[in-house]
């Protein structure tokens, strides 16, 4: 069994920023985390390879905010349609500028669906696979999920640069 003090102490932060990401409210992201890690206390004996305690941590994790968000509402799903699956180019110049703020604001923004497989994929090192046990879907869902938020991140990141530009500018029209 892996000793709990050292656990803490290797995913307690990573936790905790998934948490963040996916309930948006610093408060309920500390309780998801520590939910997480009472969990472990009582059920992580169970787990027979040890080698996948990080991904029993990040799945209890991700269960627990269901749970807790289906108590508050329903999880609706959407299809996309033709508009949102075109994206645009972000500019160079728009890259370049950017922050981590402005990114995590945009992050912030999208659907859950999407948010949740990239930051998994991009802010927590997991792959496919992991991710697909995680959030209990299939891989060839996981990929078109992520695919589709770098797409909705790039309309947002450039929707915030085209609205930079016109506050720097705002004599320059907006390019068609």
């Amino acid at each position: 069994m892996v000793d709990p003090q050292l656990l803490v102490e290797e995913y307690y932060l990573a936790l905790y920023r998934f948490a963040l990401s996916l309930s948006h409210a610093e408060s309920d992201a500390w309780d998801l985390t520590q939910q997480t890690f009472y969990l472990w206390t009582k059920k992580g004996h169970q787990l027979r390879d040890q080698s996948k305690v990080k991904t029993w941590l990040f799945t209890t994790l991700y269960r627990e905010f269901l749970t807790h968000r289906r108590k508050q509402d329903r999880f609706v799903l959407e299809e996309m349609n033709e508009e949102q699956l075109s994206a645009p180019d972000l500019s160079p110049e728009a890259a370049n500028d950017l922050d981590g703020s402005v990114v995590q604001e945009a992050m912030f923004q999208l659907k859950e669906q999407y948010r949740v497989p990239l930051t998994l994929f991009y802010l927590k090192s997991h792959s496919y696979k992991q991710i697909a046990e995680i959030l209990g879907i299939p891989i060839g869902t996981v990929m078109s999920r992520i695919s589709r938020g770098k797409v909705d991140l790039r309309k947002l990141l450039v929707k915030q640069d085209d609205s930079i530009t016109l506050k720097k500018n705002p004599n320059s029209k907006k390019p068609q």
